[in-house]
């Protein structure tokens, strides 16, 4: 048998479109929160590959899962359904406000479908011009034309022009915005319970209650992106669980599959119908090898155990992330719910977020940015209290390079 092709970051220059600005090293292998690249240096994971790897790395019950499944059954399109999809639709509707679920391969498309329903309910109500959709300042939705037109951050849509009209920005937990917004012609409101990619932002509760109410009156769907609260991210199954506000859909992927790629969008029995037969699709979607893998992350992830581990580690955190800023006094404010944790950086330090995760790598340390200003850690929800120690030992080392 033939060696791999041996390659080294240099490579990533010379074959891939430029879309991305990697780390200087590659990573090869993990194992629970830990992870070593090609030179075999270790590294805590507090990045969790984007809030995707909900059990680390290499967790049996994921490995298991996908192993099994692997060599019974990988596609058969959608012409037909499949036992690991229908399983997982069971647990996602006994386990959440929803009926029914349409599966899909990522965050992306799971919004893309979810504003495409809102429009088919709009243009089947019969009311002229219900298409319009209200979303919200520095939200993040995804990446095709349509989930980045929802999105409020132009950097990510205004080279993409002429884009999607009908879509109407408004000012994050500005109640009174919203109000000016919505009216007879809005089909959908998409907010997401914590913005996260805009600076781990959580909603105020009677910012969420009043588009609930705003939604009620003018007979327009609100949807919540959890594509990155979701799975047990904040402590609860689904964000929209903290708030006492039921969604019309909801839209999860990331740690649905603990990092196979997989979304699904949630909806009810009232609006389901409206996608009948032939009007949304997809190939991949629903597969039975990213069912049976995100069937049994999902399974462990709900119990009451690891829950309550969640709120348990995000107390640990930010007990710690306080006693560090005691020291250094380079974040502002550190905000968020569970495991999805945004450090605010002093006005002092402002623009230097990517300068830290940079250093952290350094240190053995991966993390995220929020933004230019927020330092974000999304590891995984099993996470052991050594590890966390250890990852923050290292981001100490990080933030006396950056004292200096």
């Amino acid at each position: 048998m033939e060696q791999p092709i041996s390659v080294t970051r240099s490579n990533f220059n010379d074959w891939m479109v430029p879309v991305f600005a990697p780390a200087n090293f590659i990573p090869v292998r993990g194992e629970g929160s830990r992870i070593w690249d090609q030179e075999n240096k270790e590294y805590i994971d507090f990045a969790g590959g984007i809030a995707v790897n909900a059990l680390g790395h290499a967790h049996p019950v994921a490995v298991n899962a996908l192993t099994e499944q692997a060599t019974k059954l990988w596609h058969v399109g959608n012409g037909y359904t499949n036992e690991p999809v229908l399983r997982l639709a069971k647990q996602l509707t006994e386990n959440t406000f929803a009926d029914k679920v349409f599966f899909c391969n990522s965050g992306a498309e799971a919004n893309e479908a979810a504003l495409k329903l809102a429009r088919k309910v709009g243009l089947d109500s019969g009311v002229a011009g219900k298409s319009g959709i209200v979303a919200f300042n520095n939200a993040f939705h995804g990446r095709t034309l349509f989930t980045v037109s929802a999105g409020g951050q132009p950097k990510y849509s205004q080279d993409f022009a002429p884009l999607p009209n009908g879509i109407n920005h408004v000012a994050f937990n500005d109640l009174e915005a919203a109000k000016a917004a919505i009216n007879e012609q809005t089909c959908a409101v998409i907010v997401e319970p914590i913005q996260g990619e805009g600076g781990v932002i959580p909603a105020d509760i009677e910012f969420l209650k009043g588009l609930r109410a705003l939604c009620d009156e003018f007979g327009a769907l609100l949807i919540f992106d959890e594509v990155q609260t979701g799975v047990g991210r904040t402590g609860s199954l689904y964000a929209y669980m903290n708030s006492g506000v039921t969604p019309d859909i909801l839209t999860t992927a990331k740690a649905l599959g603990g990092g196979f790629p997989v979304g699904a969008m949630l909806t009810i029995d009232k609006f389901a119908p409206h996608f009948s037969v032939g009007t949304h699709g997809t190939t991949y979607g629903g597969n039975p090898l990213a069912s049976a893998v995100a069937g049994a992350v999902f399974e462990f992830i709900n119990t009451p155990e690891v829950l309550e581990g969640v709120r348990h580690r995000h107390q640990y955190f930010l007990d710690a992330l306080n006693t560090l800023n005691a020291e250094y006094q380079v974040f502002d404010e550190i905000r968020g719910q569970g495991l999805l944790i945004g450090c605010v950086l002093t006005a002092e330090y402002a623009g230097k977020a990517k300068d830290i995760t940079t250093w952290a790598g350094e240190e053995g340390l991966l993390a995220l940015i929020a933004g230019p200003n927020v330092v974000r850690f999304t590891p995984s929800l099993i996470i052991p209290e050594q590890d966390i120690d250890e990852g923050i030992a290292r981001l100490k080392r990080a933030l006396a390079k950056l004292a200096k």
